[in-house]
């Protein structure tokens, strides 16, 4: 069993590297393209600079305003331009939101004992009751969060290499690709809208959805952090003392056991 469990992990690893390493390949971006800051393609018209950051900025916050402390906004990651930099900053930004709001809604579904009404595990073991969120997490067996990270894996891959204009390079940051029925079978049914119910949208409603979308991403990561604070620390976040319990567990260990010693 030792020798198969190695090879999961290895394959896992792979498929989550994979995802991550595509945004730095040929075919996700040209360095050179991006880089050169007179280019006149139209993707590089189209990409975002600081000054468009300080707009949004007042879109979604106008009494904040444009708040940089760190100075994100002007450097240049990995060679890049500043305006790449931007594009991996506002995706990077939208895709935490989203796993934020996911973790979020997820966090307040197991605390009030809402599961899925079939079993956990193939075989019929059923979903924890009567434990906190991130204990519900610890009580999955380690091959279910081998298929969860490997559909990550896979869903980064897909986004990194699958997008016609890549986000560092003038493409829509959040927009997922459609998944293509030559690939993968029930392509039809896509992540973002899975029923079309959005694909008739003007440019304008996208737009005014996404600065919902950030603010809402934005919401959610300080009240998921606040989850996890409360429950390592009590006291920490007043407003939730005795609503969280105590987690007695590693937040930065989501397996079983560590994959290292296995490689």
């Amino acid at each position: 069993a030792a020798p198969v469990a190695a090879a999961t992990m290895k394959l896992l690893l792979a498929s989550l590297l994979a995802g991550s390493a595509a945004a730095f390949t040929p075919s996700a971006f040209n360095g050179a393209a991006v880089t050169a800051r007179t280019s006149s393609s139209s993707a590089s018209m189209s990409m975002e600079t600081s000054a468009d950051l300080k707009v949004l900025a007042k879109k979604l916050n106008p009494i904040l305003g444009f708040y940089d402390p760190l100075g994100l906004a002007e450097r240049e990651f990995w060679g890049q331009s500043n305006e790449a930099t931007i594009g991996f900053l506002r995706e990077a930004e939208v895709k935490h939101g989203r796993i934020a709001m996911f973790a979020f809604v997820g966090y307040i579904a197991h605390a009030n004992g809402i599961t899925f009404p079939w079993a956990m595990t193939m075989d019929g073991t059923p979903f924890p009751q009567g434990l906190s969120p991130p204990d519900a997490w610890d009580a999955i067996p380690d091959a279910g969060k081998y298929q969860i990270f490997g559909l990550i894996g896979f869903l980064e891959y897909w986004r990194e290499c699958s997008s016609e204009t890549h986000y560092m390079k003038g493409g829509k940051v959040g927009a997922f690709p459609a998944f293509d029925s030559k690939v993968i079978p029930g392509g039809a049914l896509n992540l973002y809208d899975p029923f079309g119910l959005r694909k008739n949208d003007s440019e304008e409603k996208k737009a005014s959805g996404l600065v919902k979308e950030i603010n809402n991403g934005r919401a959610a990561m300080l009240g998921i952090i606040g989850f996890a604070s409360e429950g390592k620390m009590e006291g920490s976040v007043p407003a939730l003392k005795g609503i969280i319990p105590h987690y007695s567990g590693d937040f930065m260990a989501p397996f079983s056991h560590s994959v290292l010693p296995h490689l």
